[in-house]
């Protein structure tokens, strides 16, 4: 089953995000824990799509896909703005040195690295789309 929702590139957005998503999956046979996972690892993508790739700008949009098979739950997000936004690809950070540096912000890549099976950013066309999926079996 698919379900898709569109919103502006606003954060004020994110909580229909993330009550989109536990609403999708409440039907399914997940933990709870896989449940919050997935919410969490969604809600840094597009917040990075709103904030990094489309500076907040509302005339800009992102589409979210989920589809739910027996083995595997797909994400896909894909951003309507102006501008292709590839994060740098997956690495493992110190997080000793990041808290020694005082560091805030940079890790939420890393964590939703770690929430899902795979996370792929490509594009399609002069859009930008990140695939999530995560296996469920």
């Amino acid at each position: 089953m698919k379900s898709v929702l569109r919103i502006a590139c606003s954060r004020k957005h994110l909580q229909q995000v993330r009550d989109f998503v536990r609403n999708y999956l409440s039907s399914r046979q997940l933990s709870e824990v896989m449940v919050n996972q997935v919410v969490l690892a969604v809600d840094e993508v597009v917040a990075n799509f709103i904030i990094h790739a489309n500076g907040e700008d509302e005339t800009q949009f992102l589409d979210l896909e989920m589809t739910f098979d027996a083995h595997s739950l797909n994400v896909e997000i894909a951003d309507h703005g102006d501008t292709i936004f590839l994060p740098a690809p997956h690495q493992n950070p110190d997080l000793r040195d990041y808290i020694r540096q005082g560091r805030k912000g940079g890790m939420g890549m890393t964590l939703v690295n770690r929430l899902m099976d795979r996370v792929e950013f490509f594009t399609r066309g002069n859009h930008t789309v990140c695939h999530l999926s995560k296996n469920v079996s």
